[in-house]
């Protein structure tokens, strides 16, 4: 007999399917979320696991941090600090390259 295929959400998990994923995943399964295609361009992300019954896609939560990247040439470190005494720091104006070159 042919195990059923089941896809449910972690808030809906039927009874014994948290004890499963606790056993399978003892460390947490964030390293084991995968993406899954819904067809019109759309997915879920989902974990696997299996009871002696069904074997279960369960939807999960992921919170994705995006970073944005910026050029080097545009970014600004804030931590450097600058000593206006310091004489080493006097613009000459023959030492800048001209940008427009």
């Amino acid at each position: 007999m042919e195990k059923k295929r089941l896809i449910v959400s972690m808030d809906n998990l039927p009874e014994g399917v948290t004890e499963a994923i606790r056993k399978k995943y003892p460390n947490g399964y964030a390293d084991y979320v995968i993406k899954v295609p819904k067809g019109n361009n759309d997915f879920f992300y989902a974990i696997t696991v299996d009871t002696e019954s069904a074997s279960y896609l369960v939807k999960v939560n992921v919170k994705i941090d995006s970073v944005v990247e910026s050029d080097d040439k545009d970014s600004v470190d804030d931590d450097i600090e600058i000593d206006p005494d310091d004489e080493s720091l006097a613009e000459d104006p023959a030492d800048i390259d001209d940008l427009d070159d």
